[in-house]
């Protein structure tokens, strides 16, 4: 089990905790749209690490990047496999041709 396969299992098993015991339980409590708005803003973060070149700040709000959006897929029911198995479907597709046929 790898870093990320780790962190969903942790933030999944926190989804029904009490809020006052941890962070993500917190942030469970609050519901779905609260988490998609956490994410939102640490996605803002690290888009304003890239403007400033400050790699260092960019690791740091990527890390808060990957973590807001595993609880915000936890949120709505979306496991990291799913999201990993439609990765593997669109492997050695071009993103154009993934997207073309989208519509």
């Amino acid at each position: 089990m790898n870093t990320l396969e780790r962190l969903a299992a942790t933030i999944q098993a926190r989804k029904d905790a009490d809020p006052d015991s941890s962070w993500t339980a917190k942030l469970f409590s609050k519901g779905a749209n609260k988490c998609a708005q956490k994410f939102g803003e640490e996605a803002i973060e690290a888009c304003m690490a890239v403007a400033k070149d400050d790699r260092d700040n960019l690791i740091y709000e990527s890390a808060d990047v990957l973590y807001h959006l595993l609880v915000m897929l936890t949120a709505r029911g979306v496991t990291l496999e799913e999201v990993l198995a439609e990765l593997e479907r669109r492997e050695g597709t071009s993103g154009i041709a993934e997207k073309a046929a989208r519509g």
